[in-house]
């Protein structure tokens, strides 16, 4: 599964996919649907490194009209750690809860519908401050474990298990997760669960070279850790540009048709 990306904020850390107006994520929506995308994601509060809170109030403003204009055009998942916000957004047309905070598994079981549970160390206007772990690999699966165990006591049916890539991780951090997504796709089976990772744009794809890209220059390293993250059995992969990212998928899976 590919999950498209929308922000309805104006400080997301990938400008270009910022749309502040509802009718412009609508027609965002829309587009990544035709390209592709198997789900949506939308989002009203950034979660970038910094970004500072939301109202709940602000942030029901933001994603409700723009979920309730893309309803029964495609399956729509909310980005969002308030409760208040993913109840109305499941009351809008959302299916999926991408829950950064990791607490609303008990909402998802009682709406019946799909929980994404993700690492992060911090919130966001602290996590990238000074991130430490004794065992990053370990740390995460532990978290992972124990939420995934949460997740089904409580009754939650479609479970996503995200380790969280660039939330209060270094780039080591990183580049050790993605090294070890198979030990993380084994203990999502475990569960019944779906593995899912999101490197789209992030800082630790321009750290590579001796130049430090920004997001716009970091569409290469998006789509080839989207990849890599498929191959070590990940089975969703959230990202800001659908249409190269399903591409590229369907190469691996040999689905170009050349007739």
């Amino acid at each position: 599964m590919v999950m498209g990306i929308i922000n309805v904020t104006p400080d997301s850390f990938f400008a270009s996919a910022r749309t502040e107006h509802v009718d412009d994520a609508i027609a965002r929506g829309l587009v990544l649907f035709a390209e592709g995308a198997d789900i949506v994601d939308v989002g009203g509060e950034s979660t970038r490194p910094g970004a500072s809170p939301v109202r709940e109030s602000e942030e029901l403003l933001r994603v409700i009209p723009v979920i309730e204009g893309l309803a029964g055009r495609g399956r729509i998942s909310i980005d969002t750690t308030k409760e208040g916000v993913a109840r109305a957004a499941v009351v809008a047309g959302a299916s999926m809860i991408n829950d950064v905070s990791g607490t609303l598994a008990y909402v998802a079981a009682e709406l019946g519908v799909a929980w994404v549970a993700m690492h992060a160390k911090g919130i966001p206007a602290t996590m990238q401050d000074d991130p430490h772990y004794g065992d990053v690999v370990s740390e995460v699966a532990e978290w992972l474990e124990a939420h995934a165990r949460l997740a089904r006591e409580a009754g939650v049916g479609e479970l996503w298990l995200d380790p969280g890539i660039g939330f209060g991780k270094t780039f080591e951090h990183n580049w050790a997760l993605l090294a070890h997504l198979d030990y993380f796709s084994a203990l999502a089976d475990r569960f019944d669960a779906g593995l899912t990772v999101g490197t789209s744009r992030k800082q630790f794809l321009g750290e590579l070279g001796r130049t430090s890209l920004g997001p716009e220059d970091r569409l290469e390293g998006s789509i080839a850790t989207a990849v890599a993250a498929y191959e070590a059995g990940a089975r969703m992969v959230r990202v800001h540009d659908v249409a190269v990212t399903v591409q590229a998928m369907r190469i691996v899976l040999e689905e170009v048709d050349v007739s």
